[in-house]
């Protein structure tokens, strides 16, 4: 499995092969991006046991002129799989998806740069991104399954790259006993790269004056290409480590996230299994998993976004009722979900590629080049 260490991906691939390993699936990961930070490999280590990572820091496709890197990348990648012979090539980025795999190849479309284009800025992405739309089109055309987090978000790469494999959408999950509520404080929080445009974090700086709450960002400020966003009316956190995540929005009472593009939205489903109350940009892909148990603004309001705010503020037992509908909502979201329905597409494409079953996972070391990550099992279940 691929995973890059700069965004929501990373939280993901944990989440997704911690899941596995309990249904019997051994995972390998490879890493993009940019060098895993101490802070990452223990979070891996405490999610996954004994899972191997192949630590890179070749650049990502939509980063600036990736393309060098990309290359070397697969050679980099091809030379994993002859190395390991694994039963699927799980990739959470485009580009590799045309390399000439031996094993059974999806692609899981976390985000895409044009359809982020489309979303944020209102219209389409600039010529200098034909390279990356080509790029990305070729991917999704050569894999055997095409797999989103929503409906919305595999809507948007069919627009944008298709028409391409079979596909379809399996929610994301995250594991219930990581978030749980605790006694609710009079804050709001919200977590997000703060120089994103996506997550509209701006939105909340201007609101945040005129709140009587303090609000609380929790996220990087530093762009991976360079430059800091400011943050002046909210209070930010810098980048948290997941359990202090998990520590802030168990005190949380409202968590806003007020954003014009989020394909799915990992931090909002870890906001409500820990009771808060949400307080979500009006887009299709947060209505789909959300709808009736949240509060919608439209992404450019902020006097709406203030006043839903406000009100959940000065009316406790409506802020109680949301955080509760909201909890509801995630039963239907679990890690073990997620995973069941991956390992089905897995062992679905083994048997389309050979008429047989996959293979047992292997007990063999995966390589001297690897990172180990030795942790505590953790509990296969919700």
């Amino acid at each position: 499995m691929t995973a890059d260490t700069v965004g929501g991906v990373w939280t993901y691939s944990l989440e997704l092969a911690g899941a596995l390993n309990c249904l019997g699936v051994q995972t390998a990961l490879a890493t993009m991006g940019r060098p895993l930070t101490r802070d990452q490999k223990e979070e891996a280590a405490a999610a996954v046991p004994n899972l191997e990572i192949f630590e890179s820091a070749f650049k990502l496709e939509w980063m600036d002129d990736p393309w060098q890197d990309v290359e070397r990348a697969g050679e980099w990648l091809l030379d994993l799989e002859a190395s390991l012979q694994p039963d699927i090539i799980h990739l959470n980025g485009y580009a590799h998806g045309a390399l000439p795999w031996r094993a059974p190849t999806l692609v899981v479309g976390h985000s895409c740069v044009l359809s982020w284009w489309q979303a944020v800025r209102g219209e389409d992405a600039p010529p200098e991104w034909d390279r990356y739309r080509e790029v990305v089109t070729q991917g999704l055309r050569s894999v055997s399954r095409v797999i989103a987090p929503t409906a919305a978000m595999l809507g948007a790469l069919e627009q944008h790259y298709g028409p391409f494999s079979p596909a379809q959408v399996i929610p994301n999950g995250r594991t219930a006993a990581l978030f749980a509520p605790g006694k609710k404080q009079e804050f709001v929080f919200s977590a997000g790269r703060l120089w994103d445009q996506a997550k509209n974090l701006a939105a909340l700086e201007q609101v945040a004056p005129h709140l009587a709450w303090p609000v609380y960002v929790a996220g990087e400020q530093a762009h991976p290409e360079g430059g800091v966003a400011p943050a002046g009316s909210v209070r930010p956190l810098g980048r948290l480590r997941p359990e202090a995540v998990a520590d802030w929005l168990a005190r949380a009472a409202v968590y806003a996230l007020p954003a014009r593009y989020e394909p799915f939205g990992l931090s909002v489903l870890e906001a409500a299994l820990a009771g808060c109350a949400l307080v979500l940009g009006d887009i299709p892909s947060l209505r789909e998993n959300w709808d009736e148990a949240a509060v919608f603004v439209p992404p450019d309001d902020t006097d709406a976004l203030e006043a839903a705010i406000s009100g959940l503020m000065h009316d406790p037992d409506r802020c109680r009722a949301m955080a509760a509908r909201a909890r509801f909502r995630t039963l239907d979201l679990s890690s073990q979900a997620m995973a069941a329905r991956y390992r089905s597409v897995y062992d679905a494409l083994v048997r389309e590629r050979s008429g047989k079953p996959p293979c047992p996972p292997a007990a063999a070391p995966l390589g001297s080049h690897t990172i180990p990550v030795t942790g505590e099992v953790p509990a296969c279940a919700s």
